[in-house]
């Protein structure tokens, strides 16, 4: 009975570890259609984000890219939204800054996506001085949670995914 309880309290114990959240690219791209950030995110949820999610529950990255140089600095803030559809079974992505969407058959695809993705940027950026230091911080929005789960969000550290910050510097050329 004893043995019982602690492998519960085992059980509980991992269902409050944090996912996780992890920037391994990125880098701006020059296209046809103007600037864009292409960034590799590893984002693993962990079994109440992951829950939320696969009962309908939009789940939203707050994706912040600033840059700093001799000419100022630039701000671009996105949101990017995760959703589950259950009657239909698609997994769906939104970017709030160009409302692009993107849908997927199975969770698998839309972790991929994470992995490659593409934001539009304003044409400001596109004409950042070689030198100029450009930081990504990615992280769960809690604000954007049903007020229901705001607070055990805050509270909870199953709900802490936040990736540490990625910098680089703009090269020559």
């Amino acid at each position: 009975m004893i043995l019982a309880g602690l492998l519960g309290g085992c059980d509980a114990l991992r269902e409050q570890a944090p996912g996780s959240l992890q920037v391994h690219e990125a880098r701006l791209v020059a296209g046809a259609d103007g600037m864009r950030l292409e960034v590799n995110l590893d984002c693993r949820f962990n079994g109440p984000i992951n829950d939320a999610l696969e009962h309908g529950i939009p789940i939203t990255l707050d994706v912040h890219l600033r840059a700093r140089g001799i000419a100022g600095a630039l701000d671009d803030r996105r949101q990017i939204e995760l959703r589950y559809f259950p009657l239909t079974r698609r997994y769906q992505l939104r970017d709030s800054a160009s409302d692009a969407v993107r849908s997927f058959a199975a969770s698998a695809y839309l972790t991929d996506a994470l992995a490659a993705l593409r934001l539009p940027l304003p044409a400001t950026f596109a004409g950042l001085a070689a030198g100029t230091r450009l930081q990504l911080d990615v992280q769960l929005d809690h604000s954007a949670l049903p007020g229901a789960l705001r607070l055990p969000a805050m509270l909870e550290p199953a709900w802490r995914l936040t990736a540490p910050e990625f910098a680089w510097i703009v090269a020559a050329g």
